[in-house]
Parts: structure tokens; C-alpha cells; sequence
């Protein structure tokens, strides 16, 4: 297995600095342990890197493209050390690297384990013939891709038909929207049934919440906002179909549909079982790691996941892998900016867990009705506009813990508040590149196979004019109190 060269990649001395500063942590003596960072202190230009990291991914691509391609680690880590010198500078060496331990252990090993795994197994399995983008073939592709979504996780999904779409639409001169409209469908909303499709599910799962709770609760309003968004799709399709000059010239001979790579589909279901397992199991055996505490079947977990993308690389034919175009770019530029994004979004995170005593108190207080009581629309947008832009995943864990925390009051009492939570966690992911790891991970294989993706802000024109309507639909039908 070879990491990709040239392009977007890594200087040797960044890991050796990482691994270093990894190693002390690790070494460092109980009694060293660093107090949790308090949110209530910080104050809003902790803020500046996270936003720093957020218009260098926005601008960066348009403004300095091929320099972007080629040191984009640069960046990250400058904004990462951007966030922790000061944390060491002015709350401790200790307080640093426990934020950083926590993060890297804490969320973001997890966090990386499952999309690699999902990666790299889905990127075995190839799905060969002819597929022409036709507005009934790109329909059918997107329903089919939002079924299975909640299954294979919204990650595997996405790996599965990403590529064959593409090559679908290959020939028609207008087919941007389409890995617009697979991104809201594909690697957002059809994660929401199931623990296993959307990361802030799986967190949810986690804490206590059912398996079969967000099927039981989200079913409807799923079902609601995923016919809109398609019937949308279907009729900004057919538009494009009609006015491509283009669609008339191509005359493929007609090849069998095929799936090759079956052995990636019994690795999905370890990655599935690995998963429940590791929710279900509790073996009350936890390792500490500067602060951090590491339960042994997450940690464990983990190892399977990483095992599993390992097997699958040894079992599957390398000619299958080339055939689906699988390169290891896509997932080491996710990896990178959203270690520097976790990193980064640790003052504001730990701001929001501060509740009415940190400095985003103004925003935690609007969840809030004035006799009290939770304001369930406020938090279904609320959710929806930080996961746009903080990542739902730790978004989601915030709203879950203001909110109370206990998952049987937010199971019963709580439901709608539960619901609002989730649903804006999951559906407004979809709002930017960002907002769900498989929406990067989507543009930066479609980038690389040739189809000019908008820009950041551009696709935010795109989810808004497309998004924003449904989503005010939905607060009126499944939201609002009645």
C-alpha cells in the first residue's frame, strides 16, 4: 500500500513532529493529567483559526489552486499549531496536549477509523457496464444510493456508486448537479435511519439512545425531505437532459451491468457487526491516556475497522481497484483538514459546553423558551447551521448534552427535542463541504475524475436555493409544536 506522491502530500518531518508530540503525551505521569479546558474563559478570538481553516478551505481552491493541491497539509497544520501555541502559551503545556490527546483519541481516531474503513472496503467493490446518465438511470441511482445509506453507512454508499455516476454522466456536458444533488441525498439525508448511516447517529447510539429509534422517529420526515430533494433533482435533470447538445452524440454499445469485488460486501458486514458490537458490549475495562479515557471495545473496535480496510486491500484484485479509479488522495486530504478542523474547533466546543457561562451563551440561549421550556424549532436550526459549519458529529454531541443528556428523558419526554436535534444534525450536513465527511470526500473524487465541482460558496448557493425551501417545509410539518 502506497500513499499518493506529489500531489497533496505530507512533508516527513510534520508526522515526525506529531508522532513526538504523540509519544510525550502518552509518557507523561499520571499526577500531569491537565484539567478539562475551561469553555467559560474563552472568549471569541479562539475562535479565529477555526475560521481561519474554514475560508482557507473555501478560498484557497479558487485563488491558489495548484499551490493549494500541493501543500493543503501545510495549512492545516499551520492553523492547528495556530489554535494549540496559544492554548500552551496561556492555559499550560498540560492543558494543550490534553486537548489534543482528547481529540486525536478521543474523537478523531474513531472518527477516521470507520470513514477509512468504509473507504477502502467500498473501494473494492466495482460496479461495471454501461450506465448512461439519463434522468431516469441518475434518479434511480440517487433512490437506490439513499435506501442503502442508512446500512452501509452514508461513507460506504457514497464509495459504491460515486464512481459509476460519474462515469454515467461522463459525456453530458452538464453534470455538476448531479454530484450536487448525490452529496444531499446519498451522503446526508439517507443516513438518517440508522446508527450506521450518519456519524451523530452512531455518537447518539453511544450515549444511550436505541438502534431502532432513529427508524422508529425519523422514518417520516426522512421519507418527506428525500422526495422532495429527489423529485427536485428529477425535474433540474430532465431540464439539463433536454439542453444538452451533447446527450445525442453518444452511441455506447450496450455492456451487462456487473459487480465484481463481492468478498468488499462480507467485509461491510464485519465493519457493521464491529460497529454494533462495540455500542453493545461493555466490558467496563477503560485505558486513560493523558486525561482521555479509551474504553477497551472502542479501542478494539477500531483495530478491526483498520484491519478490515487491510484484508480488503489483500483480497481484492489490484486490477478492481484500478478499474474503479480508487486512489488514496480522497481520503488523505479528509484526513488532513479534518484533523486540523477537530483541532481547531476545540475552544468553540468547549465554549458551547460552558452553556450560559461561556461566550456563545447568547447562541445556547435561543434553544431556550422563556417559561423554560426547550424551543424545539431553535434547535433543529440551530443544530443544522453549527453542523454545517463545526461538523454535525461533535455538533450533535453538544445540542445532545445541553439538552439534558440522559437518553431515556430524551427518548421520552424529550423526543421531539431529540428529534430536532437529530434531524438538523443529519439533513443540514448536507448545507456545505464540510458539514459531513463524506460531502469533501464526495467533491475531492469528483474533482480528481474531471467534473468541475462549485466552490465552496458555489455549492453553498446550491444547498441553500435547493435545501433551504425543504428544510422550512419540514420545521412547519415535523417540527413546530402542535
Amino acid at each position: 500500500m502506497q500513499l499518493p506522491h506529489g500531489r497533496g502530500k505530507v512533508p516527513a518531518a510534520m508526522y515526525v513532529r506529531l508522532i513526538a508530540l504523540f509519544a510525550v503525551a502518552v509518557s507523561m505521569p499520571d499526577a500531569a493529567y491537565a484539567a478539562g479546558l475551561d469553555g467559560a474563559t474563552l472568549r471569541w478570538p479562539w475562535a479565529l483559526p477555526f475560521a481561519g481553516i474554514l475560508l482557507t478551505i473555501a478560498f484557497a481552491p479558487l485563488v491558489i489552486r495548484r499551490f493549494w493541491h500541493h501543500h493543503y497539509g501545510k495549512f492545516a497544520f499551520a492553523w492547528a499549531a495556530l489554535t494549540l501555541a496559544p492554548l500552551a502559551a496561556l492555559r499550560g503545556v498540560d492543558t494543550a496536549l490534553a486537548a489534543l490527546v482528547h481529540e486525536l483519541l478521543g474523537d478523531y481516531l474513531g472518527f477516521i477509523a470507520i470513514l477509512f474503513a468504509l473507504y477502502v472496503v467500498a473501494g473494492g467493490i466495482v460496479v461495471s457496464g454501461t450506465l448512461r446518465g439519463t434522468p431516469l438511470v441518475n434518479g434511480l441511482t440517487l433512490l437506490f444510493g439513499t435506501l442503502i445509506a442508512s446500512i452501509v453507512g452514508t461513507t460506504g454508499a457514497a464509495m459504491i456508486l460515486i464512481r459509476p455516476l460519474i462515469r454515467a454522466n461522463a459525456a453530458r456536458l452538464h453534470n455538476v448537479h448531479v454530484v450536487v444533488f448525490f452529496i444531499f441525498l446519498v451522503g446526508n439525508i439517507g443516513g438518517a435511519l440508522s446508527p450506521l448511516g450518519d456519524p451523530p447517529l452512531f455518537i447518539g447510539f453511544l450515549n444511550g439512545v436505541d438502534f431502532f429509534w432513529p427508524l422508529q422517529n425519523l422514518w417520516q420526515p426522512t421519507a418527506f425531505v428525500a422526495g422532495c430533494v429527489l423529485a427536485i433533482f428529477v425535474a433540474v435533470d430532465l431540464w439539463f437532459f433536454r439542453h444538452d447538445r451533447r446527450v445525442a452524440l453518444v452511441d455506447e454499445a450496450s455492456v451487462p451491468l456487473r459487480v465484481h469485488g463481492i468478498v468488499n460486501l462480507a467485509l461491510l458486514g464485519v465493519i457493521i457487526g464491529a460497529v454494533i458490537v462495540s455500542a453493545l458490549w461493555k466490558p467496563g475495562v477503560t485505558f486513560t491516556v493523558y486525561g482521555t479515557a479509551l474504553p477497551l471495545q472502542n479501542l478494539l473496535r477500531d483495530a478491526v475497522l483498520f484491519l478490515t480496510a487491510l484484508a480488503s486491500l489483500w483480497l481484492t484484485p489490484d486490477e478492481h481497484r484500478e478499474a474503479n479509479g480508487f486512489s488514496w488522495e480522497p481520503i488523505v486530504e479528509v484526513a488532513i483538514l479534518f484533523a486540523a478542523i477537530f483541532v481547531c474547533a476545540v475552544p468553540i466546543l468547549a465554549a458551547l459546553e460552558a452553556g450560559r457561562d461561556g461566550s456563545l451563551a447568547w447562541l445556547l440561549a435561543a434553544v431556550t423558551a422563556q417559561d423554560g421550556s426547550p424551543h424545539v424549532v431553535a434547535y433543529f436550526w440551530l443544530t443544522g447551521v453549527l453542523s454545517a459549519i463545526l461538523d454535525n458529529a461533535p455538533t450533535y454531541l453538544v445540542f445532545f448534552q445541553l439538552a439534558g443528556g440522559n437518553a431515556a428523558t430524551m427518548m421520552g419526554p424529550l423526543a421531539p427535542v431529540l428529534v430536532a436535534i437529530s434531524m438538523g444534525a443529519v439533513y443540514m450536513g448536507a448545507l456545505t463541504y464540510i458539514g459531513n465527511a463524506p460531502n469533501f470526500m464526495i467533491y475531492a473524487i469528483a474533482t480528481e475524475r474531471g467534473v468541475k465541482m462549485p466552490s465552496f460558496f458555489g455549492y453553498l448557493v446550491w444547498s441553500v436555493v435547493v435545501l433551504a425551501p425543504v428544510f422550512a417545509a419540514l420545521t412547519y410539518l415535523f417540527v413546530l409544536p402542535r
